[in-house]
């Protein structure tokens, strides 16, 4: 069903059903992508200035970009991203977890609290993206620091001093990107010299970077939290994959399912179209609940394996289905394979906690005991 809602001052289309979203993600003619990125608080003036003053600019590249470069901006960023590309990094990155995890565990036992978000989850996504993409060697406290400042920035209801405050956070960030977009071989590299074959704004590949380092890593470490926190409640699971009898990507998909990291994503209509009976005038933002949409195909219970767990919108769908799904996917099967003997014994001293957001749920911690 779709209703008219309003979001901090601006009326909504909110579409809540999958077989619906499916149709709005299927039609970008009608509903264009290009509201993707456009700050959910209208932004200041004295904001503006802070971003103009660091040449600020977002491109219409991946997840805003309804016109015919898209195709060929996706098909590189894919291939930067491809499945062999991805599974090439397995080995290392459970080497890696696994020796997080044993760390953990020697202070766990020890008697000390840990944070599974900040010490596990916050960064691997970043160290994973940073070698398939070929990062600099930014550290990764100012990577995190930028990716959450852009997610409140443009999909959270705030202030203008706090508007300011992240301004200048992207901003700097921002300039960052430039330099390195100036040079960079790889991925980066190839979306330049398309650029300038192709007559695209040369800032097209920095536009590629922010949104792959926003939800390309930013959303990836907040599932990993989210699934974690959603495991330490399910022990019958948690025993199942001690036992081999439940899979991995099972466990995955269910909580893809139920704790998708992106509860919503927007359109706008790009006519006066009538959905479902509804009048949308020509554009009007439509809200895609994705996390209604996998609820509603199965039931609130975490049961790998179950019929239509597959079936959730958390990657979306149609042409601007998102690039890294199976990068998402290799990461957390990777967290949960290595995670699962841990969280059997832990006790939960604080929940992850989200603040609000339109799109972005990005927990702040996940603090455990024995």
């Amino acid at each position: 069903m779709a209703q008219v809602t309003d979001h901090v001052g601006v009326a909504h289309l909110v579409v809540t059903a999958p077989k619906l979203i499916r149709q709005v993600l299927a039609d970008p003619d009608t509903f264009g992508p290009g509201n993707a990125l456009d700050a959910i608080s209208p932004m200041p003036v004295s904001a503006l200035r802070v971003l103009a003053g660091h040449r600020f600019r977002l491109p219409a590249t991946l997840a805003n970009n309804g016109s015919l470069s898209h195709p060929r901006i996706r098909a590189i960023t894919a291939a930067a991203l491809s499945l062999d590309r991805v599974n090439a990094l397995r080995p290392w990155l459970s080497d890696l977890v696994q020796e997080r995890v044993r760390a953990l565990t020697k202070r766990l036992d020890a008697g000390e609290a840990v944070d599974l978000y900040a010490e596990l989850a916050a960064d691997l996504p970043l160290l994973v993206l940073a070698r398939l993409v070929e990062l600099p060697e930014v550290p990764a406290a100012m990577v995190k620091e930028f990716s959450r400042a852009a997610l409140e920035l443009f999909w959270a209801p705030v202030q203008e001093a706090r508007q300011v405050e992240l301004a200048g956070i992207v901003g700097r960030f921002h300039l960052v990107l430039r330099d390195f977009a100036a040079t960079a071989g790889g991925m980066v590299g190839e979306l330049r010299e398309h650029a300038k074959l192709a007559g695209l704004h040369p800032d097209t590949p920095i536009g590629a970077l922010f949104f792959l380092l926003v939800a390309g890593q930013e959303t990836t470490s907040q599932f990993l939290t989210l699934l974690m926190h959603r495991l330490t409640g399910e022990p019958a699971v948690l025993d199942g994959l001690a036992g081999n009898v439940i899979r991995v990507e099972d466990v995955v998909e269910e909580g893809l399912r139920l704790v998708p990291p992106i509860p919503t994503w927007r359109r706008t209509a790009t006519r006066d179209v009538t959905f479902e009976g509804v009048r949308v005038p020509q554009g009007r933002s439509i809200v895609l609940w994705l996390s209604h949409a996998g609820h509603s195909v199965a039931g609130p219970e975490l049961v790998p394996g179950q019929p239509g767990s597959r079936k959730h919108l958390a990657f979306g769908a149609g042409a601007h289905r998102c690039v890294g799904a199976q990068l998402a996917r290799m990461e957390a099967g990777v967290v949960v394979a290595q995670t699962a003997s841990l969280l059997r014994r832990v006790r939960v001293v604080r929940e992850p906690w989200c603040p609000q957001n339109l799109s972005f749920r990005m927990p702040d911690s996940f603090v455990v005991t024995r």
